[in-house]
């Protein structure tokens, strides 16, 4: 049994999700082979899903790694869309930045190589989706740095928020995660209590949280 689900239901789930192909398999075995993390292929299928129900245009990702996501979202959007996306690491943003350019998708998404807590006070723009798959010790200030520039009805969702169970069961907890495990639930407590939010998580892949921005508030831990 995983932390998050049992193995039996995790397999019967991504036996009935299509296997990608072009772009997206190659990515996949490149993150396998090189021990880098991406989403799991029943959050990538929940991701297009709501992208297609919201007809997302616009989205803003904090967290490249390799590009896979980004690419994934942007078959999911269709023509004409934008998604800006903040890595900080430089030697990820510029392989992302190789792998989007591969896919056809060079004008419509932008890496932004830096720290995603500096880029975001000076981003411009509104987003119909924020999706957040990074340092996860940063989501709750994540969320403060770029609640604003959600649209009302938009949605902000988070990946790797049960992070391994940890969060949710307290004989999984490792002692050098204590940190990020407390701010994990400092947040989720917190998306789920404010009025300007009503958030749902999902155990599935690492755990996933989706909130739909309510009203404008001022964001204040």
């Amino acid at each position: 049994m995983s932390n998050i689900n049992y193995d039996y239901i995790q397999n019967y789930i991504n036996g009935l999700l299509p296997k990608n192909e072009g772009i997206l398999e190659k990515l996949e075995k490149y993150a396998e082979e090189n021990h880098i993390p991406i989403i799991t292929a029943d959050v990538a299928s929940l991701l297009s899903i709501l992208i297609k129900s919201a007809n997302a245009k616009n989205i803003l990702e904090i967290g490249t790694a390799i590009g896979y996501s980004s690419i994934l979202m942007g078959n999911a959007m269709g023509q004409n869309f934008k998604i800006t996306t903040l890595e900080k690491r430089e030697d990820l943003a510029e392989l992302a930045r190789e792998n989007i350019k591969k896919s056809g998708y060079e004008k419509n998404i932008t890496v932004i190589a830096g720290d995603a807590s500096e880029i975001l006070e000076s981003l411009n723009g509104i987003y119909d989706i924020i999706f957040v798959d990074a340092a996860k010790g940063q989501y709750m200030d994540f969320l403060k740095l770029s609640f604003d520039k959600l649209k009302v009805g938009g949605l902000f969702i988070c990946d790797n928020v049960l992070f391994r169970g940890m969060v949710a069961e307290r004989s999984l907890l490792i002692r050098r995660k204590i940190t990020i495990v407390k701010r994990l639930k400092k947040f989720l407590s917190f998306i789920s209590d404010h009025e300007a939010l009503q958030t749902v998580v999902i155990p599935i892949g690492d755990g996933v949280s989706i909130s739909i921005k309510q009203k404008e508030a001022i964001i204040n831990d």
